[in-house]
């Protein structure tokens, strides 16, 4: 019993699906989401198959407040960008956690296609008809109140106060074009759990990433169709 046991301390296990939040410096206070299926292959080497869903914003991103209604909207963004990511890694396991305790140290190294999505980033726009009083030398509303919810061009849009909000990410997905591109990844994870079959971990790595196509998402900041960025993953899951 004993001896079998040591076995399969030994070879580890066969499968492992974890699933987890992504945090990225290109994706603010939380980037996206993933899901992991790895399969052993010999020794202490994996392979697996991954999905992440990311947003990607622009380092130039600068939210703002209207200071009449209190509502929100990034200065100057005319697109949000979203990605969805394919991937397919290796893991080499440097130390593997006992069978009810312990760390266990993986590198990790993956790549794939990126599918970026470009969703316009709408704004409600005042468009009511202002009139300038010379003798109080202030601007009162002529007729009726007048809001368009339209994607922001700096060239239209070039009065920020009539800015009045934005109407949030969903209207924008409603409207989107598609870019190709590729992506590759190096990092380390570190797992815990209290027994062998049990996953909870941090992976934290690089990624590096390339599209064709036009990717501005703020047209008077300067972009580019590279992007890098640290992660980490905080993830958990089963393995058998």
């Amino acid at each position: 019993m004993v001896f079998a046991q040591s076995i399969e301390e030994e070879e580890g296990y066969s499968r492992e699906f974890t699933y987890g939040l992504n945090f990225n410096s290109n994706g603010g206070l939380l980037g996206g989401a993933m899901i992991k299926q790895v399969y052993h292959m010999d020794g202490k080497w994996y392979q697996f198959w991954a999905l992440e869903g990311v947003e990607v914003k622009h380092e130039k991103e600068n939210p703002v407040q209207n200071l009449q209604n209190g509502a929100s909207f990034v200065r100057g963004k005319s697109n949000y960008l979203f990605v969805l990511r394919p991937q397919y890694g290796r893991e080499y396991t440097f130390f593997r956690k006992a069978a009810e305790s312990g760390v266990q140290v993986n590198g990790i190294l993956a790549a794939g296609p990126s599918l970026g999505i470009l969703a316009p980033y709408f704004i409600d726009y005042d468009r009511s008809n202002y009139v300038y009083d010379q003798n109080t030398q202030r601007y009162y509303l002529s007729g009726p109140v007048i809001i368009s919810t339209e994607q922001f061009n700096p060239d239209i849009h070039n009065n920020e106060s009539m800015i009045v909000g934005a109407p949030g990410v969903f209207k924008g997905l409603s409207e989107p074009s598609f870019r190709v591109g590729a992506h590759a990844k190096a990092g380390v994870s570190f797992e815990y759990g209290r027994y062998m079959e049990s996953v909870t971990g941090i992976e934290v790595g690089m990624l590096v990433e390339t599209f064709a196509g036009d990717m501005t998402m703020i047209p008077e900041a300067p972009n580019r169709n590279l992007f890098t960025s640290v992660y980490l993953t905080l993830y958990y899951g089963r393995r058998r």
